[in-house]
């Protein structure tokens, strides 16, 4: 299968490739590709994927498949609405036209955000049913383009399906324009021995899976049988509902310290938005086979041997 990786140089896409070598004709694209290298299988194009020119190269002989993970991510979103509605619209919409103009419906796996669903969050969980509402231009914007590839599914033009990524974890240490980013930096400090002020309440609650638990779940995304899909062909993930402390908690046992070498500095609108997450119950993606990590213990042995 020949596949397109967009955002490929990114937290996920490093991943997802890692993931994918082997088993799959992959054509990488980013705007930095540094840390990938070209081999058998895999073909790098390097450049912004809203050029034309960029973006034929990079399907250049057809594709059958197309992970879209590039994206303007949360924050970077909110203090840069012209950006964001550059390549969270714009380029997305003509990525989805270029693949429609092949005439073949490649399957269009497109990585949306739990961000569709708003702030507060329904106090009594969200579910398959739950609308979206969403109050920033990241999850607005992404709610957007899951009606366009549910739109264009319906029209034959592509198969696609939108999934909706919980908090991924654990991402670079560094500036990431997440401001979710404080549940990634837990695990650089507890593994490096350092202490933690989570900016956050220890009863407050995130939804999280592993770096590669979504890989693995992306690349079932490209075989899935679209019979099995809702008209909406859009799912949202199953993830782990655990409080800062049970997590702090697990990834301190894990990297043998003292749970102490967390403290908790709550910041109240950090935590309405990131860390207020309410259950969540996800039947339609369990039934079509995407899973979670399956126990706290997992997920903190994949996030931290992903840090590796």
């Amino acid at each position: 299968m020949r596949v397109l990786v967009t955002g490929a140089g990114g937290f996920v896409g490093r991943h997802l490739i890692g993931a994918m070598s082997g088993s799959f004709d992959i054509t990488a694209i980013d705007s930095s590709l540094s840390a990938l290298r070209p081999g058998p299988g895999l073909r790098l194009c390097e450049g912004d994927l809203a050029d034309p020119g960029v973006r034929q190269s990079t399907l250049a002989g057809g594709i059958d498949a197309v992970v879209h993970l590039a994206a303007v991510p949360g924050g970077a979103a909110e203090a840069n609405p012209a950006l964001s509605r550059r390549v969270n619209i714009d380029a997305t919409l003509d990525l989805l036209d270029a693949c429609a103009a092949q005439g073949k419906a490649p399957r269009v796996v497109f990585a949306s955000t739990i961000a569709v669903f708003g702030e507060p969050l329904p106090a009594a969980g969200v579910n398959d049913e739950t609308p979206v509402a969403p109050r920033l231009f990241y999850g607005a914007h992404k709610a957007m383009m899951e009606t366009m590839v549910a739109a264009l599914s319906r029209r034959g033009a592509i198969d696609g399906i939108s999934l909706r990524l919980p908090g991924i974890v654990a991402r670079p240490a560094g500036p990431s324009g997440l401001k979710s980013a404080f549940m990634s930096d837990l695990f650089h400090a507890l593994k490096a021995g350092r202490g933690f002020t989570a900016p956050v309440s220890p009863s407050g609650t995130v939804w999280l899976m592993s770096v590669r638990r979504c890989a693995e779940n992306l690349i079932h995304a490209l075989t899935l049988d679209s019979a099995a899909l809702p008209p909406s062909r859009t799912l949202t993930l199953p993830a782990q509902r655990l409080t800062m402390a049970e997590l702090a908690g697990a990834v301190a046992g894990a990297c043998k310290v003292e749970p102490a070498l967390v403290q908790y500095r709550p910041d109240a609108a950090l935590e309405a938005a990131f860390a207020a997450q309410p259950a969540l119950a996800t039947p339609l993606a369990q039934r079509c086979g995407f899973k979670h990590d399956g126990s706290v213990e997992c997920l903190v042995a994949n996030a931290l041997d992903g840090l590796a």
